[in-house]
């Protein structure tokens, strides 16, 4: 039992001695990492400070090429605009030609009334319009009247095929039959469109 209980004290220190350098070693570990945290801290400041540097001179670099590339726009810039003004005159031309006239105000009649730019003094049938609703354009049929059979369906299905409009079209002199693909009308005499809110249409202008 003696010889037992030796054999443990000896384990006994020899694991203290372990244990106690394990220890030691630990907090030498422990200890020794503070000192060049301090140096880290250091290098981290120097290389805070350094990015600041880099960025100015970044900054500065970035700064020129802008300026060269200013340079270069303004230097490019009087042959452009040589270049683009004579376009422009051609430009105002066309948007001119192509402006048109519009009705003011906007009539429909019958086939007796004469087709063109309606004013309030110049009562003439638009042969221009358009529907702001189905974005077609109206179409026009001297001396016809729609049948009164037409509903919606039959225009939003066969338009804008003359032909098949025209089966239920009926023969009326003096009578104009207007249609887009949600719309229809019939009109004998000059009527202004003001006075038939239920329909969308307007002057799309008139050319030449």
């Amino acid at each position: 039992m003696d010889g037992h209980g030796d054999d443990l004290d000896e384990l006994l220190d020899e694991v203290e001695n372990k244990f106690c350098r394990n220890v030691s070693v630990g907090c030498s570990v422990r200890v020794d990492p503070k000192e060049p945290r301090k140096d880290d801290e250091e290098q981290r400041t120097q290389s805070a400070t350094k990015p600041k540097q880099s960025v100015s001179s970044v900054t500065d670099d970035i700064d020129a090429l802008l300026e060269e590339l200013l340079e270069e726009d303004y230097s490019d810039s009087p042959p452009r605009k040589a270049e683009a003004a004579p376009k422009g005159p051609e430009v105002k031309k066309r948007s001119s030609q192509s402006g048109g006239r519009k009705c003011c105000p906007v009539f429909v009649g019958g086939s007796a009334v004469a087709n063109g730019v309606g004013t309030a003094t110049s009562k003439r049938s638009c042969d221009q319009l358009r529907c702001t609703s189905c974005d077609f354009k109206v179409l026009m049929f001297d001396d016809c009247e729609w049948d009164p059979s037409c509903d919606y369906l039959f225009f939003r299905n066969n338009m804008p095929e003359r032909q098949k409009l025209g089966s239920r079209l009926r023969r009326r002199r003096g009578q104009r039959s207007y249609a887009c693909q949600c719309s229809w009308t019939s009109a004998a005499e000059a009527a202004d469109l003001r006075d038939r809110p239920r329909l969308r249409w307007v002057c799309g202008k008139h050319h030449g």
